[in-house]
């Protein structure tokens, strides 16, 4: 049986029939030749729990309409339960408000819901709180098992090695790779100076004095401006393997600092664990040029031609924990097999 030439390939076309709770792409078609995305379900799924295997590539609105449209179209077909599998959630980053911008990531997970998807399964969301924009079950999904065991097979003396968080907010997550391989944690803070970025959050434009005749009595108090300090390193590096943990890698110019930063301090290799590699723009070639010596990611998004760019990108495999959650969760099984031994900061 031939299968679509469509990212959401069949992930169980092997099952028996009476196991295939059809996934959404069997039979699916998709148009682009009017520039919108159109589906049309070829076989009956009515009554069926439906699973939408959906990755998201650099066109990321492409492949949040595809699956919107999709949804929808099964939705309407009188499908019993739509799950979306999705290994990245795109737009988690903008999980907070920030200035007079919009919280995308809650405005994501209404439309979602709006289309019709009842459950998703998804991995190592930005913010775990995101769980909460849902109105429907989402499995978050954890990566670091398989970061965990890479470390510990394919980094050489990885006893001698420091984990390092490259911010404070990333802290937590460090600290629990250094208590499972019982490794010591550094921690960077600062920043480097004259970025842009504090040009454009304001921090050194203090609001000008409004007239207040209208509220005498109402003075609030001045906020001072931050000011952070250089990037310093909190832990001795020195003769250490650094092995810096994060979520995300995409915009790279953070990481090639911190990696210069480590090399200062005496790091001799710098290894960069990610669950998902984005590795936008430019980010191949920095890394090349950089002080890194290897960056691993899982391949929850695409990054084929990044690694052929780059020899130093590796891949871990997690395909493994997003079948058998598919599995357990049509077969009506428990998910706690999945989430054994993780704590919260995890």
């Amino acid at each position: 049986e031939k299968l679509p030439k469509y990212r959401c390939a069949m992930l169980v076309a092997s099952y028996p029939r009476r196991l295939r709770a059809v996934i959404a792409a069997k039979g699916a078609s998709i148009n682009y030749s009017v520039k919108e995305t159109r589906v049309d379900v070829k076989e009956s799924v009515r009554g069926q729990t439906i699973f939408i295997i959906q990755t998201i590539p650099r066109d990321v609105n492409t492949a949040i309409m595809e699956l919107l449209v999709m949804a929808y179209a099964l939705k309407t077909s009188c499908a019993k339960n739509i799950i979306g599998v999705i290994p990245y959630f795109p737009y988690s980053k903008q999980c907070k408000m920030r200035k007079r911008g919009s919280i995308v990531c809650k405005l994501l997970a209404s439309m979602l819901a709006k289309a019709g998807l009842t459950h998703i399964i998804t991995m190592d969301l930005h913010q775990k709180e995101i769980q909460g924009f849902f109105s429907f079950p989402v499995d978050n999904l954890r990566a670091s098992p398989f970061l965990l065991q890479y470390i510990q097979e394919e980094v050489p003396d990885y006893r001698n090695a420091i984990i390092v968080a490259k911010s404070p907010s990333a802290a937590k997550r460090a600290q629990s790779y250094a208590e499972r391989l019982r490794l010591g944690l550094a921690v960077m803070h600062g920043e480097a100076q004259c970025s842009e970025s504090d040009m454009a959050d304001g921090r050194h434009s203090p609001p000008c004095v409004r007239n207040t005749s209208g509220h005498p009595g109402l003075e609030l108090p001045l906020m001072m401006a931050k000011e952070k300090p250089p990037i310093t390193v909190v832990g001795d590096v020195g003769g250490r393997i650094a092995i810096i943990v994060d979520d995300i890698i995409d915009d790279v110019e953070d990481f090639v600092a911190a990696a210069e930063i480590l090399k200062e301090r005496g790091a001799y290799k710098i290894y960069i664990m990610a669950t998902h590699g984005l590795l936008s723009a430019d980010a191949p070639r920095l890394i090349e040029e950089s002080a890194i010596d290897e960056v691993v990611v899982t391949n929850t998004v695409p990054h084929e031609v990044q690694k052929l760019q780059c020899p130093k990108i590796k891949t871990v495999d997690v395909s493994m924990i997003l079948a058998e959650a598919i599995r357990r969760i049509h077969n009506g099984e428990s998910m706690a097999y999945l989430f054994r031994n993780i704590t919260v900061d995890d």
